[in-house]
């Protein structure tokens, strides 16, 4: 935009601004003031004690080490209907004044009535200054949010996704600070979900982005000993943009948000305005609530035999998908079978995949695209195929020893849709497995074969080459069940829309594998939650984790032998009686209570604060309770309550995993189950008719 027109579309904001303008933003029962130096006040009726300190420096443009400060000239306010429904856009005029001339901006807050206690910001900064401008950054959504009584800490969810796999949800005590950068951090690992929760026992603060495409922004969150914590959305500009006299800079269009309780409702409620530019979450396939079991335990060097061996058993226990997992393939990038393995090439893999179908099984295939090893036939045909960084050079994928693909480079969308073809079509198989963690994010493209006016297009575009491989298969197989697996990683949202079967992706712990499916239920609550292989629990044999949160079921196990060549310290896969009675009465349970299908009840428990921690999920007449202790935390409990039970009325209770009828119970306000937990409770509650 040249500086005439921006200063005039300006001026004419400031015209048509009357003095009288409101200054405050009205959203359900949050109210947002703006005051001269253009920092704003957060109320609400939610919480007695202020949600977020006064007078906070909302937004804010980085040039070089200086971050000008704002006077407000002038506001208006205006109705408005977009993606988002009906509202009214609060739009503030204010200018800052620099050597030479202003930095102008114009910052809009808006509210809408689909989305109560949320306001949806945007800041625009124009260059008055008559030269130009290096601007090395932005900042908007900055808030310092007080910690609350009794506890002088606070839980969060955070969305980053780096090579530590921490935990989503987390407290935060004292000195912490986390980047929560939406890009690469680290060869393979980068990408996420762009918003942040932060909550007291009373009150909470959710912030995040909204743009349609996925973006290289931090959500910093940072707390020093005895003060509030500090959360904002930061774009930092890997070179500084030259901001030319009259030209304007947007930020991204951001939301925050202020709740009561925890992270649920809050994410629940930024899926809803996701959907409202485009990012629309799946409802799932039939066949994807169905239990998977998976050759993993015969690792890569697994034998056919092996494979069709386990199968009578597979098919007794009551499993609906078999699983082929990494190594059947030459190389990633060369997806060519290993003749090690399969010594007569695609005619071993059809009769494999024909065994499994004989058995009324599904076959689902692993498999890792747009990566390629070194010196693979697709690389040698097609060179220019892969991301390069600024140097020239391939940008490494460790955990593979590989490098990325461009998601956008049209001879690897042409392989990629070849390979789902031949998968799906010519093998005969039902699902794919998408496995890996650097497929949550790419870094920025600098190959001159692609698009060298916008090194950032494979990172926005990544996305498509998911909805690519997801229309191919189901043009294939209607039904196809695409599994995203992105191990580790902090799910990103944008490749949600294009998988119709989430996963806890290797957790490393039980309490992992819950917080995962909290959220993920959360954000798509018609997807289906994968537990992952049941290996990956605590202790390996943790079914009243996966059973309480509604997962589907999965296993490794190998029979009716051992994997022969487990290294040396490996627990083993093998399905001893003990583990076969385990799976056998989860699976039973699994099918019978159906909460993989069942409706999260949200706003009962508080996941952070509330101890045990508690699930409740709907099926039917009844509500199922999940109550877990954790041992870094504290140590059992010798009674539970059971909220959200009508007062007056008769309920039957049992202990559904372990088959115990726990008796009849009178729900009152307050209706306590005096039975202990140690580890884990599954509870439902039957209305007495």
């Amino acid at each position: 935009m040249n500086m005439k027109k921006s200063l005039l579309l300006f001026g004419i904001g400031l015209l048509l601004a009357g003095c009288s303008a409101d200054r405050t933003v009205r959203s359900g029962d949050v109210e947002v003031t703006v005051d001269e130096a253009m920092c704003l006040t957060v109320t609400s009726t939610v919480s007695d004690t202020p949600v977020v300190e006064e007078g906070s420096p909302f937004f804010g443009i980085t040039l070089g080490e200086k971050s000008p400060a704002f006077r407000l000239v002038r506001s208006e306010r205006k109705s408005v209907s977009d993606a988002f429904g009906k509202g009214t856009a609060y739009i503030f005029y204010g200018e800052s004044a620099l050597s030479g001339g202003k930095v102008l901006v114009k910052l809009t807050l808006s509210s809408y009535k689909n989305f109560p206690s949320t306001v949806i910001a945007m800041a625009s900064f124009i260059n008055a200054t008559g030269s130009p401008l290096p601007v090395d950054g932005w900042q908007i959504g900055r808030f310092a949010v007080p910690a609350g009584e009794p506890d002088p800490f606070f839980w969060t969810f955070q969305g980053q996704s780096t090579d530590e796999r921490a935990d989503w949800i987390l407290p935060i005590r004292d000195e912490f600070f986390q980047k929560n950068y939406m890009g690469m951090n680290g060869d393979d690992y980068g990408g996420g979900t762009p918003v942040t929760c932060i909550w007291r026992r009373d009150a909470g603060l959710a912030i995040g982005h909204l743009e349609p495409v996925p973006q290289r922004v931090s959500l910093p969150v940072g707390k020093h000993p005895g003060e509030a914590a500090v959360v904002s959305i930061s774009k930092e500009f890997d070179e500084p943009v030259i901001l030319e006299d009259g030209a304007s800079l947007d930020t991204y269009t951001t939301f925050f948000h202020v709740f009561k309780g925890d992270c649920f409702l809050p994410l629940r409620n930024y899926a809803g305005l996701l959907e409202c530019v485009g990012v629309v979450m799946p409802e799932s396939e039939p066949d994807a609530f169905e239990p998977a079991w998976c050759a993993w335990g015969y690792e890569r060097r697994f034998t056919i035999d092996e494979i069709i061996g386990t199968l009578p058993k597979v098919k007794e226990l009551g499993f609906k998908w078999a699983t082929l997992d990494d190594g059947y393939q030459i190389a990633e990038g060369d997806w060519d079978l290993n003749t090690d393995r399969f010594p007569r090439g695609d005619a071993d893999m059809k009769f494999m995949v024909d065994e499994i179908h004989k058995y009324g099984l599904k076959a689902d295939l692993w498999w890792a695209p747009f990566a390629a090893d070194p010196g693979t036939k697709f690389l040698r045909e097609h060179p220019d195929a892969l991301i390069l960084d600024k140097d020239g050079k391939p940008r490494d994928i460790s955990w593979w020893d590989s490098w990325y693909l461009s998601p956008v480079d049209s001879a690897v969308r042409a392989e990629t849709e070849r390979l789902v073809r031949k998968f799906m079509g010519e093998y005969g198989y039902e699902g794919l497995k998408l496995d890996g963690q650097y497929m949550n994010a790419v870094p920025p493209d600098y190959n001159p074969a692609h698009h060298p006016d916008d090194p950032e297009k494979d990172v926005h575009e990544l996305p498509t080459i998911f909805k690519l491989i997801y229309d191919t298969a189901r043009s294939i197989h209607p039904h196809a069940v695409l599994q995203y697996c992105p191990c580790g990683d902090c799910v990103s949202v944008y490749n949600l829309p294009y998988t119709n079967k989430t996963v806890s992706s290797d957790p490393l712990t039980s309490w992992q594998i819950r917080l995962k499916g909290y959220v993920l239920r959360a954000l798509a609550p018609g997807t289906a939650y994968y537990g992952d292989h049941i290996e990956l629990s605590d202790g390996g044999n943790d079914y009243p984790t996966q059973l309480g949160i509604g997962a589907v079921l999965g296993t490794k196990f190998t029979w009716p032998k051992e994997n022969p060549r487990l290294e040396a310290g490996s627990p083993g896969y093998l399905l001893t009686p003990e583990r076969e009675a385990l799976l056998r009465n989860a699976l039973a349970i699994f099918y019978e209570k159906d909460l993989a299908h069942g409706e999260y009840v949200p706003g009962l428990y508080d996941i952070g604060f509330d101890y045990p921690e508690t699930h409740v999920i709907r099926r039917g007449d009844a509500l199922y309770y999940a109550f877990y202790t954790h041992p870094e935390r504290s140590s059992s409990v010798s009674e539970v309550e059971l909220r959200g039970l009508e007062p007056g009325r008769q309920y039957q209770l049992t202990d559904y995993y372990n088959h115990i009828d726990l008796g009849v119970v009178t729900a009152a306000e307050k209706t306590v189950l005096p039975v202990a937990v140690d580890g884990a409770l599954l509870v439902e509650a039957l209305e007495v008719q």
